[in-house]
């Protein structure tokens, strides 16, 4: 069995391919792809060749981690219907070919567990369940306070506050690029050089801006908490002597986990969340490279997604 998929070969060089797929073990699914998402954050870092050291790093690589498709083959003991319809964080089934992380192709070849069923509705809408987790991600946890600022307005900026007003807050959001600052309900999105605030008690960075630490720093109240959200290629610094006045605490927000999924799963189906008008441009798999190039290039491109089903 094999697939086609999208490969980078190195650094701002990428193809469609085909590529074969390891066999289907007993508690394998093969899933047969809609649509995947191309990440602004990771994926364009792999993209540039300015990716940090990362687990499994190297090239060539299929990238990809916003995968929706239909089940088509299910293995004895992996517990999925065929034909049910599942978000797949990634896949490792392409042979020698890293899948860093693996999503981006016609076809895959996963475990059961990471085939998660979502509801029939969300279309390719689904493909921003991971990001609706990271979102989900950062502002939960025992000791976490919902942020009252976020920067950035791009598509996690804008799961991050929808969450934060479903919980009952009215966060404000920074947003430097016009074109950004639409789309907002429940919320207010301003320049920072319009908000004269100083007294955050949460700021939500998802930027992956490493150099804005010391502004932050100057809007947070006392013990207020910075919390970074976003991935970052270059060292984070700040200047000491205003934080240590803060008493200001910084916290990462790391990698989703599937109690975070299922949570904004749940949103979902409650109709607490809604994950609609975050998909901005649609192309046909076969145009993958130019899909890639509008990605990261166009700023009105808020999330770009790949149309998998002519490409079986």
């Amino acid at each position: 069995m094999d697939t086609v998929a999208v490969i980078l070969e190195a650094p701002e060089r990428l193809i469609l391919s085909r590529l074969e797929l390891s066999p289907p073990g007993d508690d394998d699914v093969v899933v047969d792809v809609e649509w995947s998402g191309i990440s602004t954050g990771t994926e364009r870092l792999l993209w540039s060749g300015r990716m940090p050291p990362f687990p499994g790093m190297g090239y060539p690589l299929v990238p990809g981690y916003e995968t929706v498709g239909r089940v088509s083959a299910v293995g004895i003991h992996a517990d999925r219907r065929i034909g049910e319809r599942v978000f797949v964080a990634g896949a490792k089934c392409f042979g020698q070919v890293r899948g860093l992380f693996g999503g981006a192709a016609a076809r895959l070849v996963v475990p059961g567990a990471r085939a998660v069923p979502i509801d029939e509705n969300l279309g390719a809408d689904g493909v921003l369940m991971a990001l609706a987790a990271t979102a989900r991600h950062a502002i939960a946890g025992e000791h976490a306070v919902l942020p009252d600022l976020i920067v950035g307005h791009g598509v996690l900026g804008r799961l991050v506050a929808r969450l934060v007003v479903a919980a009952g807050g009215t966060p404000t959001v920074w947003e430097t690029n016009p074109t950004r600052a639409d789309g907002a309900i429940g919320y207010q999105v301003m320049q920072p050089e319009d908000d004269p605030r100083r007294d955050y008690r949460c700021i939500c960075d998802v930027s992956g801006d490493a150099g804005l630490m010391d502004l932050l720093v100057q809007r947070l109240a006392p013990q207020g908490e910075i919390v970074l959200a976003g991935f970052y290629s270059a060292p984070i610094s700040f200047s000491f002597p205003p934080a240590f006045m803060r008493e200001a605490r910084f916290r990462i927000a790391a990698e989703w986990r599937e109690p975070d999924l299922i949570a904004v799963r749940d949103l979902i189906a409650d109709g607490k969340l809604s994950l609609e008008g975050l998909i901005t441009h649609t192309r046909d798999a076969a145009a993958a490279p130019e899909a890639y190039r509008t990605a990261f290039g166009d700023p009105a491109c808020l999330k770009m997604i790949l149309d998998w089903r002519q490409t079986q």
